[in-house]
This record gives C-alpha cells, structure tokens and sequence, in this order.
C-alpha cells in the first residue's frame, strides 16, 4: 500500500495505490459509489459497474476528507494482462465533477502509470477513452491504435504507450515544455 498527500488548489489530496484485499470496507464503498455517481448517474452507462475485474486489479485513487460523503477525488482501476492478451488495461478512470479541469486527471494518469511501471516494468498500456480526449492521453505518451467505434453511444478510440519507468516526468513540467493546457475530463472514461 502507498499514500502520498498533495496539496493541490487548497484541497488536500491524499493518494492512494491499493490491492483489492487492502481495501477498508468504507474506502471500497466510496470508490464504488463515486464510479457510480460519475459512470451510472451522470453518463448513464446502463452497464453493470462491478463487472468482476475489481479483485485482481490494482486501484489509484485520491480522496479528500473522508468524512465527506464524497470524498474520492480521482480514480482509476489498473488491469494485468494475461498472456493471451499481456497489455495492462488502465479503465474506470474518473474525477470528481469538482476536480474537472484543474489538472487532477493529469495526477491521475501519471500516479497510474507509474503504479503500472512499479508493477509491471516494460509493460504496454491500453486504454478506451472518448475521441475528443486523444490530446489529452498522447501527452502521456499514448498513441491511437483502434477505431472510432462506437461504445456507450458515443465515438471512442483505443490507445496504446510503450511506457517505461524512466519516462515518467511531471505532469508540470510536460505541460510547460508543450504549452499544453490543462485538459477537460467531462467525459474522461
């Protein structure tokens, strides 16, 4: 188990990369009733959320005040692959509606790749994101390896990165040397 505590736009993050058995029952409940909230509610993916894959996964998330109700600001689920298919699958990617656009999905996916790096060193990850986000996960070093197809009614692409531990850099420092900006994650599946 790894925590690390970030102060980021006054809010106290504190972070976290777990197994599933490590899980309390109240940090498992919250993780899943923010997936809910985001993927069930506000998108309305008509697709059950505990699909079978939370028990061999590992899990990076951020919460605030866990008095909260809501107190998970990101997560994201990081599948193993086997050997038929040995891409690690990072899914379940998610931010706080009060989080969005502030740079905590860019935390994220560099606390995710680095939990795949730690894990799972030379591995390729994949992920399913909506086409409007392609930018947002090539600055991470992700490039467009399948479709447009369609999922959850809406276009969606696969990509792929090739990611190595000495790759990871701060996400400060990569928007800096691109000029990039902070980029949305309305829909940041």
């Amino acid at each position: 188990m790894t925590a690390a505590e970030t102060l980021w736009g006054n809010v106290m993050m504190n972070w976290k990369t777990l197994e599933f058995e490590q899980f309390t029952a109240r940090e498992l409940y919250l993780v899943m009733r923010a997936r809910s909230a985001v993927f069930v509610v506000e998108q309305a993916h008509v697709c059950l959320d505990a699909d079978g894959h939370d028990e061999k996964a590992l899990h990076v998330f951020a919460v605030d005040d866990m008095s909260r109700p809501m107190p998970v600001l990101a997560y994201a689920r990081l599948r193993p692959g086997d050997d038929e298919d040995p891409e690690v699958v990072i899914d379940k990617i998610m931010t706080s509606p009060r989080r969005r656009g502030d740079g905590t999905a860019e935390m994220l996916i560099e606390r995710a790749l680095q939990a795949v790096a730690q894990r799972w060193p030379g591995r390729h990850v994949r992920v399913t994101a909506p086409e409007g986000l392609k930018s947002f996960y090539e600055q991470f070093g992700f490039r467009k390896t399948e479709g447009p197809f369609l999922e959850h009614g809406a276009p969606y692409i696969g990509l792929s990165c090739s990611h190595r531990h000495n790759q990871t850099q701060s996400g400060d420092a990569r928007r800096a040397r691109h000029g990039l900006a902070f980029g949305s994650t309305f829909e940041l599946l």
